[in-house]
């Protein structure tokens, strides 16, 4: 008898947990869209859907990726507040869409307020690069290069207004190099340049650099991130090189209306961590250049995002960046 009835309390148990687990995962019946405001293949659009089929696993609804390219991510995230906040409809993308876009154009909604970061997956360091023919063959020997012809050299950036440009333009400050700032619509158009040796540096993202660097098409001399990065282990950082202003990383995270019901959000912050701490998606992540982390929760984000949106404002003022 009393075996029996441990048996039906252990029984009750397990069917209490296995109720609390599903609630906790069920966000309801219709599929949860998650909006990409960048094209198809890119990163961020790759991981997206990496973790978008884990979560679809994991709380057994469909997960359908939507791409909204256009306005450095503003048309997409336009389209996710024009939702209902009822958790069915959510974004992806880099940080860069909340702290550095709004910085030079107009926005539909407050980055700040409008928007809750449900969870970061990853972040990306960016990387000071030259084509792979350029004379300087280290950091010292490129400093020297570029005040031999001062005032006759620029950087590249893959759009006004991004980290791509502050880094450029303060590595040019704070080394008197008198550099000219040339802006592209995106990396591949720049890195083209930089490559054939049209414009002479350019502060890029990982993801789009390393695979050339590893093909012998551009050469890598510092990392503007907070740590090196384990891509390019013996890659010093600009900290390291006397630069320590240079400092950025870009977050990649999932996005949510601030009007999200309290329990939806913890749902989404839930969902999201459990499958990007999955190996495999973690490996993915890996293959396409991002470094995948899910220590930091939205509070924190929040807090950082504020400091970075209050930072790259006083970069935008002190150089006196505008729109193109």
């Amino acid at each position: 008898m009393k075996l029996t009835m441990k048996l039906v309390r252990h029984a009750t148990l397990l069917l209490a947990c296995s109720m609390a687990l599903g609630s906790a995962w069920a966000l309801g019946d219709k599929p949860l869209k998650v909006i990409v405001p960048a094209p198809p293949g890119g990163s961020s659009d790759i991981a997206a859907r990496v973790i978008g089929q884990q979560i679809s696993e994991d709380i057994g609804r469909p997960v359908i990726i939507e791409n909204r390219a256009g306005a450095t991510g503003s048309i997409g995230l336009a389209a996710m507040l024009k939702a209902e906040p009822d958790g069915d409809t959510i974004a992806f993308g880099p940080s860069n869409m909340l702290v550095e876009a709004p910085q030079v154009m107009k926005v539909p909604y407050d980055p700040l307020k409008d928007i809750t970061t449900i969870g970061r997956v990853a972040f990306t360091s960016y990387v000071l690069v030259t084509g792979a023919n350029y004379p300087a063959k280290d950091f010292k020997g490129l400093v020297e290069q570029l005040k031999s012809r001062k005032g006759k050299t620029s950087f590249a950036s893959y759009g006004t207004g991004t980290v791509s440009q502050y880094s450029g333009l303060i590595f040019s400050s704070g080394a008197d190099l008198g550099m000219q700032h040339v802006g592209y619509l995106g990396s591949p158009p720049a890195l083209q340049d930089v490559i054939g040796g049209r414009v002479d540096i350019m502060f890029d993202g990982m993801v789009t650099s390393l695979p050339l660097i590893k093909g012998d098409k551009l050469r890598a001399f510092a990392v503007a991130g907070k740590t090196r990065s384990k891509y390019l282990p013996d890659v010093p950082t600009m900290t390291e090189l006397g630069y320590p202003d240079i400092q950025f990383q870009g977050q990649m995270c999932f996005y949510g209306s601030s009007k999200l019901p309290p329990d939806v959000l913890q749902k989404l912050q839930a969902a999201v961590k459990k499958a990007a701490s999955t190996p495999a998606v973690q490996q993915r992540l890996l293959d396409v250049g991002l470094e995948p982390d899910v220590s930091v929760d939205s509070a924190a984000l929040l807090a950082e995002n504020k400091q970075l949106f209050q930072r790259n404002a006083g970069i935008v003022k002190k150089f006196d960046i505008q729109p193109n």
